[in-house]
Parts: C-alpha cells; structure tokens; sequence
C-alpha cells in the first residue's frame, strides 16, 4: 500500500514532500487495528453487524494515535478518513468528494487493490483484470477518479494490467 500511494501520488504529480509523506501513511493507514480484538481481525467467516461496527473503528484509532504530533497531522487526516467513499458513503465520518483530502482518496486505491489481490482466508484473490474492472466500476461512486485513472496508467506502464476495459465493459453492460 506505502509503495503504490506512493507510485500515484508521484503520477498525478503530487510534491517529492508529499510523495515521501504518502508512503508514510500508506505503512500506517491500518495502524489502528492494534485496538481490534484478534477474534475480529483474524475471523475467517462474515464479521457479524457488530463486529464490522467495531472492525470500522480501526481508522479513529489510527487517527487518534497520530493526531496531536507536530508535523503528523496530515497523516493522521489520511489514516481517518481512507475509508470514506467519493459518494459519501463511506466510514466514518461520511465525507464525500473533494472535501476526503487527496492523501487518502489515493490510499483507498491503493488499499483495495491490495485488498481484492490478495487471498484471505475468507476471500479468493481477484486477478488484475478482476480488479481494474472494480475499480473502474467504482470509479467517482466509492474511489476519487484521479487516483484511479493514475493507477491504471501506471499499472499499463508497469505491464501489468494489458487490457483494454473490456472486463470492465461487459460488466457494465450485463
């Protein structure tokens, strides 16, 4: 997550400053979880209602530890707030669209591709082409354009992702 943020903030052209903060937050964005009972974190099954309400609080946690240090705070806003969704509908303050700061929008990209290509125990792992497709489809609902489109740039730059928005295409159309 801290190298792909990172990847994207410097694609959309984001300061060196930044970039290196970015990369920062991107290894402590889920720093929270330490106040997350392991039963919840390490369940294999569907987190009941009121496990996923406790799961939530992980980016509060995170935000509390980091915001009362000089110079974190920025950091501390990107570790809160990179579960909200562009749409509003995200955790847990409900913000939306331009108002999310930058830093987080591009981690939310960054942690749900890591998210969707890694298997766990309750999950298969999506492939590339699963995964562009997803973010494209939720691109400007729950993820902020720009750092979708820089990270598909750059993933086709990378030659990992060769495809042409076909997935992405007929899901849409289905």
């Amino acid at each position: 997550v801290a190298v792909l943020s990172q990847k994207i903030a410097h694609y959309m052209g984001l300061d060196r400053h930044f970039c290196e903060y970015i990369h920062i937050a991107g290894h402590l964005h889920d720093i929270g979880k330490i106040g997350i009972p392991d039963g919840i974190l390490l369940k294999t099954g569907k987190l009941l209602p009121e496990e996923y309400n406790l799961l939530k609080r992980h980016s509060i946690i995170g935000y509390e530890i980091f915001k009362n240090i000089d110079g974190f705070e920025q950091m501390a806003e990107m570790i809160r707030w990179h579960h909200e969704r562009f749409d509003g509908r995200g955790y847990p303050d409900g913000i939306r669209g331009e108002n999310i700061p930058i830093g987080a929008c591009i981690i939310a990209v960054a942690d749900s591709y890591d998210a969707m290509t890694t298997s766990r125990p309750y999950k298969r792992s999506f492939s590339i082409e699963e995964t562009v497709a997803e973010l494209l489809e939720n691109r400007g609902k729950q993820f902020h354009p720009d750092p979708v489109d820089a990270f598909i740039t750059i993933l086709k730059d990378e030659e990992r992702y060769t495809g042409d928005g076909a997935e992405y295409k007929r899901r849409v159309m289905i």
